[in-house]
Parts: C-alpha cells; structure tokens; sequence
C-alpha cells in the first residue's frame, strides 16, 4: 500500500484530537470550569468555541460558513490525500506529514459536525507574554504535517 503511513498519520492524528477533547472538556469539566491551571503560564486549559478558522478568524457563527469550512476541509484533505497517493517517490515522511493534516483537519470537521464550532482549550503563555489564542491537539497536528510537508519535500534544490 503506498500510502500506508498517511493513513496511520491521519488515524492516529485524528483519534488523539478527539481523546484529548473528550478528556479535557468533557471528563475533567472544562466546559463547565472554563479554566485550569495546569503549569501556569507555560500550558493552561481554557475553554473555547471556535467558529472560524485558526484563532477565530472569520469566525461568526453562521450557519453558512460552518459548512463551507466543512467543504472547503475536506476538499483539501481529499486533494491531499491523491497527491501523496499518485506520487510514487514520496518518502515516510512525506505520507506521514500528509496524514497529520488530513487526521488534523478531520478532527476539527467532526467537531463542527458534533457541535456547530470547533472546542479549542490549549493556552500558552511565556515569559511575561500573556497569549490570549486557544487552540487544540488538531491544530498542532496540522501545523506539524504542514511543516514536515515543506521540511520531506524531497526535490533537489538547484543551485542558484
């Protein structure tokens, strides 16, 4: 199968987004708490809707954009997932890369199918800088598969 490592990237990418989610907000009760201090100010949890995209922009709730949002994600993990299938000289990384943003991507669709918005709870503040931003497990997935798609890119860079 040569796309078996995109499929795992993509499965497993997927299933731990939407476990940390469930763990987060619904067992440890943030949606109910709002906040948790875990290792204050480096990572704490505070409970967000996000009904845009990365930290809300063009975010407003409606109805219409939700669905384009889901459209518009799921094109570019299908065109994501035949490129890296009909291309045969695509390394591990490569695949892998891939399948984090499509399991990343997908993540965040279930949850706008689930719930109308995405649940974000990752804060991140540091040295005396206060991030006001939330965000989740998927979006690390896809930043990481995004950079890995740039980082396995594999065609040989010509001289200047």
């Amino acid at each position: 199968m040569a796309a078996r490592w995109m499929i795992w990237g993509a499965a497993l990418s997927f299933l731990a987004d939407q476990a940390s989610k469930y763990f987060v907000i619904h067992w440890m009760g943030l949606d109910q708490r709002h906040r948790i201090d875990v290792l204050p100010p480096f990572l704490n949890f505070r409970y967000g809707e996000n009904t845009g995209i990365n930290f809300g922009l063009f975010g407003g709730g409606d109805e219409a954009a939700r669905w384009i949002l889901i459209a518009l994600s799921a094109v570019i993990c299908v065109i994501l997932a035949v490129w890296v299938c009909r291309g045969q000289d695509k390394s591990r990384g490569m695949q892998l890369s891939a399948g984090l943003v499509i399991g990343g991507a997908l993540g965040n669709v279930a949850d706008r199918l689930l719930y109308g918005y995405v649940l974000d709870f990752l804060n991140t503040s540091c040295c005396g800088i206060q991030n006001p931003f939330v965000f989740n497990v998927a979006d690390i997935f896809i930043f990481a598969g995004a950079a890995g798609l740039i980082f396995f890119d594999g065609r040989s860079k010509k001289p200047a």
